[in-house]
């Protein structure tokens, strides 16, 4: 055992990537390439634009600027590793960044998990409740809420970073994946991971199943005071934010859900990876779109900053 955790630490790991060198492969490389600079473009505007508009020092937008923060590093945690391998023709990565990978994502999937739930509390006061708005979500609760989200979520991932990879990773050190993520990595094992697989099933179901059913009562019940609106023009309005919301909400939660609760024996790298793609790669990129940009405030944040920023420089 001593023999299989020294070679464990020694050893690179090696990323069967996702694309190859055929021009059909460079097409999507080059489409997922777009997509992550998109990402971290509109994250990062999305944060700005919170900052500098005192109109969205609001306990939403205050969610939000987190889950921006999250979205970029979420991105920014898988593609430039797969961008550098691409174009030198490398596979490996070392057991260190291999462990940075799996620590980050974990961090971030916990922690926006629970942001989520957090912003659909917030809608539901918002909508369901909005005299005791200022009460119930005053400065300090949205603090408390983004800073339970990151605490929460960097304990989960380093429990389970520290006991994923103490496992003997005996044989083939080829992961069937473009990153390292636990369920990929727990098929290279030659010791016995049921246990551990337990823990992960339980983690799923503080981190993904309840904060997904929190999610789907808020909605739910913002749905029904909605109807009870005389205007159908706000009727038409919410129902379109919170079926909007819901398919963002589907999109990062399916995937995972499907990932971290099946047995290892039920993986298969092909939808691993596809399934990786939406909640690593394209829900950071529609997220602003979703949540933001289509708001009539953060357009005339912007609309604002384009204002400053041209007659700045004349």
């Amino acid at each position: 055992m001593m023999g299989h955790q020294n070679h464990t630490f020694r050893s690179d790991f090696i990323l069967l990537v996702l694309f190859s060198s055929s021009p059909t492969s460079v097409v999507f490389f080059s489409f997922l390439f777009v997509i992550f600079i998109m990402s971290v473009t509109e994250n990062t505007l999305m944060i700005l634009l919170i900052r500098s508009d005192s109109r969205l020092h609001t306990p939403v937008y205050f969610l939000l600027s987190h889950l921006s923060f999250m979205d970029i590093l979420h991105v920014s945690n898988i593609v430039p590793k797969m961008v550098t391998n691409f174009l030198s023709g490398s596979r490996t990565i070392s057991f260190a960044g291999c462990g940075f990978q799996v620590f980050l994502s974990l961090t971030l999937v916990g922690g926006e998990c629970l942001l989520l739930a957090a912003m659909s509390y917030d809608r539901y006061v918002a909508i369901c409740h909005p005299l005791r708005y200022p009460i119930l979500m005053k400065e300090c609760a949205s603090a408390f809420m983004a800073g339970g989200s990151w605490l929460m979520g960097v304990f989960n991932s380093t429990v389970h970073t520290a006991y994923a990879l103490q496992f003997p990773f005996c044989g083939s050190r080829a992961i069937d994946h473009f990153f390292c993520e636990v369920p990929a990595m727990l098929k290279l094992s030659c010791a016995d991971t049921t246990r551990y697989e337990q823990g992960v099933c339980i983690s799923a179901v503080l981190f993904l199943l309840i904060p997904f059913s929190l999610i789907s009562a808020s909605y739910g019940q913002i749905i029904l005071t909605v109807l009870q609106m005389k205007s159908s023009e706000a009727r038409k309005k919410s129902f379109s934010t919170c079926s909007f919301h819901m398919i963002v909400v589907m999109m990062y939660y399916g995937p995972f859900i499907f990932t971290y609760m099946r047995p290892k024996s039920y993986h298969t790298p092909g939808q691993g990876k596809f399934l990786a793609i939406f909640y690593m790669i394209l829900t950071p990129t529609l997220n602003p779109f979703i949540y933001s940009f289509r708001n009539k405030d953060v357009l005339a944040a912007m609309k604002n900053m384009l204002k400053s920023n041209f007659l700045h420089k004349k």
